[in-house]
């Protein structure tokens, strides 16, 4: 039964023009799972990450600026806004002074070559969903091309897989329902495909660093490019400090079988375990998905592996309809793109500060960005006035983008001299409101004003 479904499935992804590594590389994760793969990996199995090295002994100096010069960028650009209510991509979300995620990013890259004279090509992987409206966007920026360099190029997709055949899934009523994305570990094979590898290995090119598009405290920094190379490591992943916010982030650990460093995700994790996966006391480093890699150590692990990596797999059970529970059950088959810290011999990770953690996966963090707790450096970087507090915003009126700008019409109330910022039930708010202390609204049980002027703090409105 499973080789028919195996069969299938590829014949499904070969009739929708998937290439040969894309192929390769589902047929990896379709054996893992008929082979009794749960994609979980348990606690006894590894082992807390304690001794690594830090980003505050990288140093700036003429090595690092030729690192540098021979890194290029790609940026993971395939998610839409959905979490926050959007169909369009995410990367075109405004994030301040009417700058989306996608100005600033492409604003860091172009500040970097000024500064230091490299080429640093920028390329965006997309999905089908969200490269049509980027491109059109990065026509506002004619300079950004280097050297013929592509600026994009498209994550695959596979069929979802019915979950007791194994079969690909039919559903008629809405065909684009029997595709999913396969994650970012997706990554390695699209690259692959798209030949980009062999075109920044032929144009001299030796490192590659690679970051989500809403992480805009991912600049690809010339000290961490010279300590890369210096390292000899064929794969590093920056780390930071877990806190409170990251308990179901993804988490560095060591394999105890052979000390191998291994990431784990929260779908790697069975349910009896969820526990000791979220103890941010245990586990204390957060993969921030800011990678460093060698290329031609990447092409020779590809070179092996019928143009894939072979990564971890990833089980994740949904319905056909996401939203609708009563539709048939199907599993997606994933894998991460940090995972391949445990494949590359010698991989290594370094700890860097919160700073260049700065991802936006919801309203809340959205706020925090827009706030004055930062603003713009010169180079286009954020850089924080204070500590960031910690902002919740009440699910049920500022989940969707939409709401949420909504109850805030004249902008996010100041935040600087803040240690929390929590709103519960439904608020507007007025101009020049400030946010003080352990700041906290609770639920007025009816839509209320939070007036012009007034500072709001852990007894409320004063």
């Amino acid at each position: 039964m499973s080789e028919q479904a195996l069969e299938a499935n590829v014949a499904t992804l070969k009739a929708d023009g998937a290439a040969p590594s894309v192929i390769a590389a589902f047929v990896d994760r379709f054996q893992r799972l008929t082979g009794g793969d749960s994609g979980f990996i348990a606690e006894s199995e590894i082992t807390p990450v304690t001794d690594l090295p830090n980003f505050d002994d990288t140093i700036l100096d003429d090595a690092a600026v030729e690192a540098l010069s021979a890194t290029a960028v790609i940026r993971l650009n395939g998610g839409l806004g959905t979490s926050m209510g959007l169909a369009s991509p995410k990367c075109l979300i405004p994030v301040r002074d009417g700058r989306s995620f996608l100005d600033i990013v492409v604003g860091q890259v172009m500040a970097l070559r000024r500064e230091t004279g490299a080429r640093l090509p920028l390329t965006l992987m997309h999905s089908y969903n969200t490269s049509e409206a980027t491109m059109a966007a990065l026509k506002d920026y004619p300079g950004l091309m280097v050297d013929g360099i592509p600026l994009e190029f498209l994550q695959s997709r596979q069929p979802k897989i019915e979950a007791s055949s194994r079969m690909p899934v039919a559903w008629p009523a809405n065909p684009e329902m029997q595709w999913c994305p396969p994650g970012h570990g997706d990554f390695y094979p699209s690259m692959l495909a798209a030949g980009l590898l062999d075109t920044l290995l032929n144009m001299g090119f030796r490192q590659l660093f690679v970051a989500n598009s809403d992480n805009l405290g991912a600049i690809p920094e010339a000290r961490l490019a010279g300590w890369f190379a210096a390292s000899g490591a064929p794969f590093a992943m920056e780390v930071t400090a877990r806190t409170i916010m990251d308990r179901k982030g993804g988490h560095l650990a060591a394999r105890a079988a052979d000390g191998r460093l291994v990431l784990r995700e929260s779908t790697q994790v069975s349910p009896e375990e969820t526990d000791s996966f979220m103890d941010i006391t245990k586990h204390g480093w957060m993969n921030t998905n800011n990678l460093w890699m060698n290329l031609q150590a990447l092409k020779q692990i590809l070179d092996a592996n019928q143009g894939t990596v072979p990564l971890p797999l990833i089980v994740n059970r949904k319905t056909v309809d996401p939203a609708d529970s009563s539709t048939p059950a199907v599993i997606h088959l994933e894998c991460a793109l940090g995972a391949a810290i445990e494949v590359f011999d010698g991989a290594t990770a370094i700890t860097v500060p919160r700073s260049r953690f700065l991802p936006v996966k919801s309203t809340a963090e959205l706020a925090l960005l827009r706030s004055d707790v930062y603003k713009f450096a010169d180079d286009d970087r954020l850089v924080a006035r204070s500590n960031a507090p910690i902002v919740a915003l009440d699910q049920k009126h500022y989940r969707v983008i939409n709401d949420f700008e909504a109850r805030f019409p004249h902008g996010v109330p100041s935040l600087v001299e803040a240690s929390s910022f929590t709103v519960e039930g439904d608020w507007t708010f007025g101009r020049g409101i400030v946010a003080h202390g352990a700041a906290h609204l609770g639920d007025p049980g009816k839509p209320s004003l939070v007036p012009d002027g007034v500072t709001v703090d852990e007894n409320g409105i004063s």
